[in-house]
């Protein structure tokens, strides 16, 4: 892929933000991230010793772990923290996909009740509407001001959900708006423990509790003391807020999450920092993601490259060990289509019926009646669906036919590079099309959806140029002369 502008871009003045990371990312970012002037915080014995750290156990500005799926990291941190992560991901990864929640985490709103839905009320917050449960208000006010929190459940969904109850955090205690003391579970000394349950009943508010954290076990009282007396000013500063400012409105601002997408060229170029400083097998994130059989066989083979023996012998007899998991001639074949904001669609079941290298096609037969939008005629059962690909590439051509062969047309799906997992085709879709009409007709479809995921920073300007570049250059071939 040939971008025109610099991945090496000034990033302007660096400020020193401390990450905790885990998963099978981790290598790969901890090198990325001590690169461009973060610091480690609490790394695991692996981190330690591939990057000489030691075990510091500092409060961290951003969090990274590995999303469920194995297909990227979330990430929860401070504004400024994860905007400048965001910035090094988009700077150092091709196709790297960041989805940004668009409240604050734990923020607390003057938030705006705009109506209900099945047992919830919905509160406008300027940027969202939220989900507040309906018990937990005596009776619905339409159209009236009230205060709510960002609930650290449903992160990332497109409706958040609230609660009245109320929790400012600090790096040694919550403060809670009921009367109760508690203190972390991971602080095992009973002594302590008492220490602080005794401590929380002598500075908690009137009408608020106290929820020591893990942080405060070493910790001095008047530390302790001086962190409760911020977050009790906080409280007043929000209440203030709250009868002078207009909703919807944020009031007190929490953390921030982003979702990032690793697709293949992400994992590509995280694959070559790992290699820098640990034995990486080519392909190590994409088979760490595949999980199962496959990811056991890496470790193993890593395992060897690591007691060194020789990387050719050792990725051949990785490959054979692997070659069963993947679907071949005649099997099934799933199709992981993933949209920009995240939303995964399965797109059905095909039968393989070639496999060429890193060529493969597979066929679909609908059964449900529907409608080809970008085609503008109707999907009837019975229809097939024929989808030529290669593996590594930015598109995937389907042709459609009527059940007794009439060609209907066909559509070029531009995407990140295809992956082939065991189970199937994964890919995120960049939105355009180009459609070709059976009268030879050729057109390039939904670009503005491509410039406008631009606006929402899913993805950079110099990918979606890219992108419309691959669109333009496909219908020209297909075009007839």
């Amino acid at each position: 892929m040939d971008f025109t502008e610099s991945k090496n871009a000034d990033l302007g003045g660096k400020t020193l933000f401390k990450a905790k990371i885990r998963g099978i990312y981790a290598t790969a970012l901890t090198k990325l991230l001590i690169e461009n002037g973060f610091r480690i915080v609490d790394p695991s014995k692996p981190i330690q010793e591939r990057f000489g750290l030691n075990e510091n156990k500092g409060f961290p500005d951003l969090k990274i772990k590995d999303r469920f799926d194995r297909q990227g990291v979330r990430v929860i941190g401070n504004r400024e923290a994860v905007d400048s992560f965001k910035q090094i991901i988009q700077l150092n990864l091709e196709d790297a996909i960041t989805r940004r929640w668009l409240v604050s985490l734990d923020g607390i709103y003057k938030g705006l009740i705009k109506g209900e839905r099945k047992g919830f009320l919905l509160v406008d917050l300027g940027n969202a509407v939220g989900k507040l449960p309906k018990n937990e208000l005596s009776k619905l006010r339409e159209n009236k001001s009230l205060l709510v929190q960002v609930e650290r459940k449903r992160i990332g969904s497109r409706m958040p959900l609230l609660s009245t109850r109320l929790k400012i955090p600090g790096k040694y205690a919550i403060l809670i708006n009921t009367d109760k003391i508690g203190v972390s579970l991971k602080i095992r000394n009973i002594e302590k423990r008492l220490e602080l349950y005794q401590l929380g009943k002598e500075l908690a508010p009137a009408g608020w509790g106290i929820i020591w954290r893990k942080e405060a076990e070493n910790q001095p009282h008047e530390t302790l003391e001086k962190e409760i007396k911020e977050l009790t000013d906080k409280i007043d500063e929000i209440i203030e807020r709250f009868k002078t400012v207009e909703a919807p409105s944020l009031l007190f601002e929490g953390l921030y999450c982003m979702d990032i997408e690793f697709p293949a060229l992400s994992k590509k170029k995280l694959d070559e920092l790992r290699s820098e400083v640990a034995a990486t097998l080519e392909g190590h994130h994409y088979y760490k993601a595949c999980g199962g059989k496959v990811c056991s066989a890496l470790e193993m083979a890593e395992r060897l490259l690591e007691k060194g023996n020789p990387p050719e012998e050792i990725e051949r007899l990785f490959k054979e060990t692997i070659e069963g998991e993947y679907p071949i001639e005649g099997s099934p074949i799933k199709i992981e289509h993933v949209k920009l904001s995240g939303k995964t669609f399965n797109l059905g079941q095909g039968i393989i019926e070639e496999v060429k290298g890193s060529n493969i096609r597979f066929k679909r037969v609908f059964h449900k009646p529907g409608f080809y939008d970008g085609l503008k005629i109707r999907k009837e059962p019975g229809d097939m669906a024929i989808t030529e690909l290669k593996v590594g590439e930015w598109f995937l051509k389907t042709s459609y036919y009527s059940s007794n062969g009439e060609y209907k047309g066909t559509y070029i799906n531009l995407n990140t590079p295809i992956e082939f997992y065991p189970y199937g085709i994964r890919y995120v879709d960049l939105e355009v099309d180009v459609c070709m009409f059976p009268d030879g007709g050729v057109e390039i479809l939904d670009e503005e959806k491509l410039w406008r995921a631009v606006e929402e920073g899913f993805i950079t300007e110099r990918l979606a140029n890219f992108v419309m570049k691959k669109a333009r250059e496909l219908a020209d071939e297909f075009c007839p002369k």
